[in-house]
Parts: C-alpha cells; sequence; structure tokens
C-alpha cells in the first residue's frame, strides 16, 4: 500500500501546503494540468499524493480513504460530529488563519454580547412572530455554541454564499461566518460580539484514525513524522 496524503487543490491553501512540506525536505508537485487531481510527493518514500477541495478532506479522512489530511480546523470540526474519535491533528501549519464569530448589524448598538443577543432574540421573535435568522455554512459549530451559552430563540439559514451580504438582502438578522481581517464585516455595516470566537481555525496536518494501514504506510508515516 502506499500512505495517502490529501491537500487542497487550488489556490494559496495549496501554495503554502507546498512552501510548508518543501521547507521540511519534501516536495509536493501536481502531476499533469490543473484539471487534474493527482501529484506525487519527493523526498520521503511510500507516499502518494491526492489533490482534493479542503471541504472533501475531512470526509475522505473520516471514511479512511485518505490517511493523512491537510485542512482547515473549522470544516473538521463543522463536517464530522465526532471528529475526535475519527482523526488527530498532527501539526498545526500556521496559516489558514480565521476566526469563526458571529455579527449583527452596527445599528444595534444594545447587543455586543452573547446574553445581549439573547435578549434581542427574544424580543424580536415578541415582535415580528418569528425567530430571528442566522445565516450560515457553519450549523453543527454555530448551533452547539448557541445552545452552550443558552441562546434559544433563533433559526439558523444555510448561506454558501456571500453570508455577510444577507443582512442586507433581508435575508437574515445576524451572521455566523468566518473572518480574518473583519474588513467584509464592516464593509456590510456588521459588527462582531465581543465574546470569544466560536472556534479559532487555521491549516492543521491531520490523520485519520480509521484508515488501515501496513508495515510500509507506518514506516512511511514514521518518517514524516520524523521530519516534522
Amino acid at each position: 500500500m502506499t500512505l495517502k496524503l490529501g491537500v487542497p487543490s487550488k489556490g494559496r491553501l495549496m501554495e503554502k501546503t507546498f512552501d510548508w512540506f518543501a521547507a521540511r525536505g519534501i516536495t509536493l508537485e501536481r502531476t499533469g494540468s490543473e484539471r487534474e487531481y493527482a501529484g506525487r510527493v519527493e523526498g520521503i518514500e511510500g507516499i502518494g499524493l491526492m489533490l482534493l477541495s479542503a471541504g472533501e478532506v475531512p470526509r475522505e479522512l473520516a471514511a479512511g480513504n485518505i490517511h493523512l489530511g491537510v485542512t482547515g480546523t473549522d470544516l473538521v470540526q463543522e463536517k464530522l460530529a465526532l471528529w475526535d474519535q475519527q482523526v488527530e491533528p498532527l501539526a498545526e501549519l500556521g496559516f489558514g488563519h480565521a476566526d469563526l464569530i458571529l455579527a449583527v448589524p452596527q445599528a444595534w448598538i444594545d447587543v455586543d454580547t452573547l446574553d445581549d443577543l439573547d435578549a434581542a432574540a427574544a424580543a424580536f421573535r415578541e415582535k415580528h412572530g418569528f425567530r430571528m435568522r442566522i445565516a450560515t455554512k457553519y450549523h453543527r459549530l454555530v448551533r452547539d455554541h448557541l445552545r452552550t451559552h443558552g441562546v434559544a430563540d433563533y433559526a439558523l439559514v444555510d448561506s454558501q454564499g456571500a453570508t455577510e451580504g444577507t443582512v442586507a438582502n433581508e435575508t437574515a438578522e445576524a451572521v455566523a461566518d468566518i473572518t480574518s481581517s473583519g474588513q467584509t464585516l464592516r464593509a456590510n455595516h456588521l459588527k462582531q460580539l465581543s465574546d470569544e470566537p466560536i472556534l479559532q481555525s487555521q491549516a492543521t496536518l491531520w490523520r485519520s484514525r480509521v484508515a488501515e494501514m501496513d508495515s510500509g504506510d507506518e514506516q512511511a508515516l514514521n518518517a514524516l513524522l520524523a521530519r516534522l
């Protein structure tokens, strides 16, 4: 068998992942055109490269189809219900930093914390007859966070596109999304709640706890870990 490593297939995440491994004497490279998702690993024996979308990596790790994968903490914890039983982090890569946060309109001057949001949500439902809508693509993480902090009167609205624009478009009253600089929030007249972020995420190298390994795979993994 070959130890399978899945990494993001395009963009800055791919480039920075390639750079991170190169700094440790391991060369990752795409083989073929940008439309092909095959690659190779040089500098260490017994490892094969698969190019995947960052969102596919958690699923492939959990299914045991790849042994190792690079993707964000946010995607692992959102997509895998029992993530710590299916995967384990081997190394944080030091890039792809982003916080999953809750944000409300800047005009809501009395809403600055989750407690304020809880009160505002109750008042909103009483006034309008329906729950305050929060647009997000991180349903599991947001729901768990709000439940932990006792916020109840809300409804999650699925957003796979420009989440910050949903408030201006009047399809949501608040948003929960990934942010790194806050510029997009400010451009859409939104403000982040002052509480701790729901999750602080970065690109991480993960190992599948369920992928089958033979002695050759274990040898390749140990050789890789020695480099890291």
